[in-house]
């Protein structure tokens, strides 16, 4: 849900300790599970964060913080020819915090421009439903993409 002008804000519970849940950030193979198709990652400030979603669009930024099992911030934007959000241009905070055996993930999207935040804000609806899940242990299934 936009919380501001440019702002997203959501929370999910997942039945799993921050301590598991954390590397579905930051481990290719985790991320696979829940968000995207094929990922470039090297989980330390300055390294790249490039998430080839459906095979069309790529996201693509860098990590910014790097704190685990609590924190983890990168920047965010697409390589799209002339999407309103280009790569790096946004960032993106992931906190978790555990509560009691579980981990409340906390996203806070930032400085997306006005049109761009209903989007994104679908998307991460539709992705932190499926990491729900597959940070549970889970098996999401097929991507299907935000509807």
């Amino acid at each position: 849900m936009p919380a501001g002008d440019d702002v997203i804000e959501q929370e999910i519970r997942i039945a799993a300790p921050p301590e598991a849940v954390f590397p579905f950030f930051t481990d290719p193979d985790k991320m696979r599970r829940w968000k995207g198709m094929d990922h470039k990652v090297d989980a330390q400030p300055g390294g790249i964060y490039r998430v080839n979603i459906d095979g069309t669009h790529v996201a693509r930024g860098e990590y910014v913080e790097v704190s685990p099992p609590h924190r983890v911030t990168f920047t965010w934007g697409w390589e799209d020819e002339g999407n309103p959000v280009p790569p790096g241009s946004s960032t993106v905070e992931i906190t978790l915090t555990p509560d009691g055996d579980d981990t409340i993930v906390r996203l806070v999207h930032r400085g997306l421009p006005l049109e761009a935040v209903e989007p994104h804000a679908a998307g991460w609806r539709h992705y932190l439903s499926r990491l729900a899940i597959a940070g549970g242990g889970g098996d999401p299934g097929p991507d299907q993409g935000p509807s």
